[in-house]
C-alpha cells in the first residue's frame, strides 16, 4: 500500500527553484515523495527532512544527501545549528495528514473507522484525544471546536461531552459519535465529524503553534532568494501561512521602518493559492483541499 500520494509534486517543487548545490529542508517527510523529487534535482546539495511520525522513518531514501530526523518541524532552527547546516536555499512543508496515518484505525485519525480516539501524530507524546474529551473543562471543549475545528455549534456540543462522559466516559470512536449524535446536523454529518476530528487533532498536536515556530524561523535559517511552499489544507493554516508570507508575522500587520516605511520579508510568488488540477483530483481525491503558497526571502 502506498504511504502517501505527495500532494501538488510538481508545483511546489518547481515553486522550491531548486539549485543542484543547495540545501533544502523538507520539514514534513512522510512517504519521501516531496523529498525523492527534490533529491533528483541536486548534485552536491543536501537535504534535511523532518517527520514526528516514527513511521515515516521506514520510508527513508538511501541517498547520502539526505538527513532525516525522527523530529517536529517547529525544531529545525535548533537541529540545523547542531548539524552545522545552512543557510538553506528552500523550505517545503506538506501539513497535511498522510495517506498512512488516515488508513491505520489505531491511530484513530479517520471519521469512518471504529478505534481509540488517539490522533497523535507524534506517539511518544502524552496527550491524546481520549484525554481532551474526558478531562478538559466544558469551556475549554468549546474553545477548541469553535477555534480549531469552527464547529457552528461549540458549546452545545462541549455541554453534551461533559454531561455525558461522566457516566460514560469517551473510550472508542464510534461511541464517540454516538454519544453527540444529537448535535450532528442532518445532511452534513462527514463535514461535521470531520471538523470536530480537526479541532481535536489540532490540540493534541499543537499544530497551529508548531506551524508558526516554522514560519518564524523560517526568516533566520533562509538565506536571501531562498524559497519558502507550504500546502495547508485548512482555513486556519492558510491564513497564518497567507498572513506570514505578506507581512512577516502571523497577525497580517505590515510592520513600519524608521521611515514610516513598510518592509515585508518576502516577495509572494503565488498571488493566489496553487490548488490541485482535475487530474490529480481525479487520481487523488484527499488532495481536493489543498492550497501551494510560494514566497521569497527578499
Amino acid at each position: 500500500m502506498l504511504y502517501h500520494e505527495p500532494v501538488l509534486l510538481n508545483e511546489s517543487i518547481e515553486g522550491l527553484a531548486i539549485h543542484p548545490d543547495g540545501i533544502y529542508v523538507d520539514a514534513t517527510y512522510g512517504g519521501g515523495g516531496h523529498a525523492r523529487k527534490i533529491i533528483e534535482k541536486l548534485q552536491n546539495g543536501k537535504l534535511i527532512a523532518f517527520d514526528q511520525d516514527v513511521d515515516a522513518m521506514k520510508n527513508q531514501i538511501d541517498d547520502p544527501r539526505l538527513l532525516l530526523l525522527n523530529h517536529n518541524f517547529r525544531y529545525m532552527k535548533r537541529f540545523l545549528r547542531y548539524y552545522q547546516v545552512g543557510p538553506v536555499d528552500g523550505i517545503l512543508a506538506d501539513l497535511g495528514v498522510s495517506s498512512h496515518q488516515l488508513d491505520r484505525p489505531e491511530r484513530g485519525f479517520s471519521t469512518r473507522s471504529d478505534h481509540t480516539l488517539d490522533l497523535r501524530m507524534d506517539r511518544k507524546k502524552a496527550l491524546t484525544a481520549l484525554h481532551i474529551l474526558n478531562e478538559y473543562s466544558q469551556e475549554r471543549l468549546r474553545k477548541i471546536f469553535s477555534i480549531y475545528g469552527e464547529v457552528p455549534n461549540a458549546a452545545r456540543l462541549a455541554g453534551l461531552i461533559v454531561r455525558t462522559r461522566t457516566a460514560q466516559p469517551v473510550v472508542h470512536s464510534r461511541q464517540f459519535q454516538d454519544i453527540i449524535a444529537e448535535c450532528v446536523p442532518g445532511g452534513s454529518e462527514n463535514r461535521y465529524l470531520a471538523q470536530v476530528y480537526q479541532a481535536l487533532r489540532i490540540e493534541v498536536n499543537q499544530e497551529l503553534e508548531a506551524l508558526q515556530e516554522l514560519l518564524q524561523q523560517s526568516l533566520t535559517v533562509m538565506k536571501s532568494g531562498g524559497r519558502l511552499a507550504v500546502i495547508s489544507y485548512h482555513s486556519l493554516e492558510d491564513r497564518i501561512v497567507k498572513n506570514f508570507i505578506r507581512t512577516g508575522n502571523i497577525e497580517g500587520q505590515l510592520e513600519k521602518d524608521f521611515f514610516g516605511k513598510t518592509a515585508a520579508p518576502f516577495r509572494v510568488i503565488s498571488k493566489k493559492p496553487i490548488t490541485p488540477g482535475a487530474e490529480e483530483l481525479r487520481n487523488n481525491p484527499r488532495s481536493r483541499s489543498a492550497k501551494l503558497r510560494i514566497a521569497e526571502k527578499i
